[in-house]
């Protein structure tokens, strides 16, 4: 890819006040990236884009970011980060199905951003002895499985469980509210070092961002949105953590949450959820693979040819696209098929009735 073109994806994520909604429709209204900054007769008319209007129109037209931009393409090469584009195949795929997803990621490190599992583990940043414990041994029984460890690198359950992870040998990534260039809490940059061999470091902001309070919620969203489920450890009445839970739940993620005594004012934020019933009841690792259908199973018999040659034509074209990939999400088979949500999840249900499909965490669904 020519250099102007990553300049102007990089200059696209620092537009002022823009953000990733009405990035997007700025993409969709100007035929692409690069005609946002290049084309005359379309930026004289950013201001009908839906979003933006006069004012925010102004901003991009007067804006200098393409030269920080470029500085920032620099910055990139020279420390090698990857970047990872909305409109990338190697985007993270949980992802970018989040209506809210940053349009740029940078990455440090090396993991599989779209591993078969996934889970993050928030919670408070002062935790208790027990806190701390569960969430080693949350950790710990998720090795077998195989899940990619996520969290925000943050003081308290937060990097007891990255800790946990790099002892366990799991990769592990960090979703931090600043830029790459910088690390806070600074006393966990030996910890950071070690996941940048072991998992990876995740930013949407750009080297020398300032320190601002929306970058923590923002930051949250992407910790939720690359995980097939959240657990909350401990927390207080309020937090990120909690952020964090509510966003994977407005994602239809699964959320699960560890009980605490009534008393308790670090589990105040647990007890609540699962009262709420936003979040699970879980006591142990144990719990969270039943209930994300992770444990170990025996093989099943092969299904029978004759079940699939007598599929109507559009169960076999939602079968067919399940098997060409292993599994495939509903938004996906929706787009891919041609067919109105509706009639595909009736379609899957009945499928799933008799055992030709399953359904897996996430609107997801596998022959079996």
């Amino acid at each position: 890819m020519e250099d102007s073109q990553l300049i102007h994806r990089i200059a696209l994520s620092m537009l002022k006040g823009i953000g990733p909604v009405n990035a997007r429709n700025l993409v969709a209204y100007c035929g692409g990236v690069d005609m946002l900054f290049t084309d005359k007769a379309v930026r004289r008319s950013l201001e009908k884009v839906p979003g933006i209007g006069k004012v925010l129109a102004g901003s991009i037209l007067g804006s200098s970011v393409i030269k920080a931009a470029e500085k920032e393409l620099e910055y990139v090469r020279k420390n090698k980060l990857r970047m990872l584009f909305y409109l990338d195949e190697e985007f993270p795929e949980r992802l970018r199905h989040c209506d809210d997803a940053p349009v740029l990621l940078f990455v440090k490190g090396n993991a599989d951003l779209d591993p078969p599992r996934s889970i993050s583990i928030v919670g408070t940043r002062m935790p208790t002895a027990q806190g701390k414990q569960l969430c080693e041994e949350l950790v710990e029984g998720m090795k077998e499985s195989g899940a990619l460890v996520i969290s925000g690198l943050a003081y308290g359950i937060d990097i007891v469980a990255h800790r946990a992870a790099l002892r366990h040998g799991m990769q592990t990534v960090g979703c931090v509210a600043h830029g790459l260039d910088r690390l806070y809490p600074g006393e966990h940059a030996s910890t950071a070092k070690e996941m940048c061999e072991q998992g990876a470091l995740i930013s949407e902001l750009t080297s020398g961002s300032t320190f601002a309070p929306g970058n923590f919620p923002a930051r949250n969203r992407v910790i939720a949105g690359l995980s097939d489920c959240t657990v909350v450890v401990e927390s207080g009445t309020k937090g990120g953590s909690l952020i964090t839970a509510d966003i994977a739940d407005s994602y239809d993620r699964e959320v699960m949450a560890f009980p605490g005594r009534p008393t308790d004012s670090r589990s105040i934020g647990c007890n609540r959820l699962i009262q709420q019933s936003k979040a699970h009841l879980v006591t142990c690792s144990a719990d969270v693979l039943k209930l994300m259908e992770w444990l170990p199973t025996a093989k099943k018999a092969p299904v029978q040819a004759a079940l699939f040659t007598d599929l109507l034509p559009d169960e076999k074209a939602l079968v067919d696209l399940i098997k060409e990939q292993g599994k495939m999400d509903i938004d996906t088979l929706c787009f891919r098929s041609r067919m109105q949500p509706h009639k595909a999840a009736g379609i899957l249900l009945n499928l799933e009735f008799n055992g030709v499909v399953r359904s897996l965490p996430g609107k997801v669904y596998a022959v079996n």
